[in-house]
């Protein structure tokens, strides 16, 4: 081990009592806490090494959406081989499984599953990688964690990085440990970068330049199923023709904005509805209540998405009763359906300070885009969305309202700027091809 990890490796140590505490806090009763210690099951010895998994890994839900194109096309294209995908976030797990749920069939692929990645201490990387036995290691964007990697090293196992994405403010984060980078980044068999200049930064840190490509994002991999629309224009159906917007990962400090915005949109299009879908699940209750309140004000109606799946339909509010002005969605997997179901996207974590969220999704529906000022995690896309007049980016509530109206009161510009953002996504796919490519080269056999 080299000085550098063996010092990043204290400091993980020392700081372990508050790494447990948080992982400890942020998963419930369910969560086999004992895979953060790498304690998995073994892949026998005695597989063949054709039959030895490819590992994947993708910190959280955004990821593993965005994943999701090369996910799909490595079972088809190694059915034999198993494929293990591991998150750092509850949510991400949620999204995993449904993402590895074999559909009907599909008996002959490898079998797939999901873990929780192992804490970066030299043992548990190790255990971990000794355990899974993986033939190929693929991580995606800046989920760099060095004593996992060193741990592939140790066991000759190629590693890829895939949607490589380093902004300027990570670089110099970074350059502040450049020595436990530069050993990380050594260990890279193959990097794809979004773009040069994500490129460049990791050559500055350590990067092998003959290691590393820029292909473009595979957020641009963006593939809607047919069954996710079909559900969405069913859900658009059951409203009667209203007109609907969606607010969707929204942020605390963000949904009053946005029930603000709303009202100003009901006073020119009184049937609208608001599909309003906060980021994170801890959130739904909190988010619930607040849009319960503000509709009882307004003597309007609120619904829950789950009261939908529910036993109670008799209860509820018809979805095409102008009365009813917002409908939380409070439940997991079924972003891609409501944005089906919408005629606008607002997306969220923009009109708070959090850098915005991916915008390729509701682009590659059709869906003209609106944002928040607040872009600094999707600010290329979001600049090339701009430049084709997909996306309008608002200041504040009363700017959203303005917009939001405009868009729904005109389904010619409606549907122009829908086109536009579709056409931007076509126009720059490509690094999924690219990145299979090299993980054909990477992968032994």
């Amino acid at each position: 081990m080299s000085l550098a990890r063996g010092l990043y490796s204290a400091a993980l140590i020392l700081l372990s009592p508050l790494i447990w505490q948080r992982v400890w806090r942020e998963h419930d009763d369910h969560h086999p806490r004992c895979e953060r210690l790498g304690i998995i099951p073994a892949t026998p010895a005695t597989t063949p090494e054709l039959e030895c998994p490819i590992w994947l890994h993708a910190a959280s839900l955004g990821e593993v959406v965005m994943v999701t194109s090369l996910v799909e096309t490595l079972r088809r294209r190694y059915p034999k081989r198993p494929l293990v995908v591991t998150t750092m976030t509850a949510t991400g797990a949620a999204q995993a499984a449904r993402l590895l749920h074999s559909p009907e069939g599909s008996a002959e692929l490898a079998p797939a599953r999901h873990h929780y990645l192992p804490l970066d201490f030299p043992c548990t990387a190790r255990r971990f990688v000794a355990r899974l036995r993986p033939a190929l290691a693929i991580l995606v964007e800046t989920e760099l964690w060095p004593n996992l990697i060193a741990a592939c090293a140790r066991e000759e196992v190629p590693l890829g990085v895939v949607n490589g994405r380093l902004s300027p403010r990570a670089f110099n984060r970074y350059r502040k440990v450049a020595s436990v980078m530069r050993d990380c980044l050594a260990n890279v068999s193959w990097l794809g970068a979004k773009a040069p200049e994500d490129l460049e930064r990791f050559i500055a840190l350590g990067l092998p330049a003959a290691r590393g490509v820029a292909v473009g994002s595979l957020k641009f991999e963006v593939e809607i199923s047919s069954v996710v629309v079909a559900a969405g224009q069913a859900l658009h159906a059951q409203c009667g023709g209203r007109m609907i917007w969606i607010a969707a990962s929204t942020h605390d400090g963000e949904d009053a904005q946005i029930l603000t915005a709303h009202a100003a949109v009901r006073a020119q299009h009184p049937d609208a509805l608001l599909l309003l879908v906060p980021r994170h699940p801890q959130r739904f209750e909190a988010v619930t209540a607040q849009s319960q309140a503000w509709c009882q004000l307004r003597e309007e109606t609120c619904l829950r998405r789950s009261d939908m799946h529910a036993e109670r339909t008799s209860e509820m509010v018809a979805l095409s009763d102008p009365a009813l002005s917002v409908l939380v969605g409070d439940t997991l997997g079924e972003l891609l359906t409501l944005y089906a179901a919408s005629d606008v996207a607002f997306i969220g974590g923009s009109l708070v300070p959090v850098g915005g969220h991916n915008m390729l999704e509701p682009a590659a529906l059709g869906l003209p885009l609106l944002s928040g000022q607040s872009l600094a995690n999707f600010s290329e896309i979001a600049e090339v969305m701009a430049g084709e007049g997909a996306l309008q980016v608002v200041a504040d509530s009363e700017a959203l309202a303005v917009a939001v109206s405009a868009l729904l009161a005109d389904d010619v510009y409606r549907k122009q700027v829908g086109e536009a953002a579709r056409q931007v996504v076509a126009r720059n796919r490509g690094a999924l091809s690219d990145s299979l490519a090299q993980i054909a080269i990477l992968l032994p056999g």
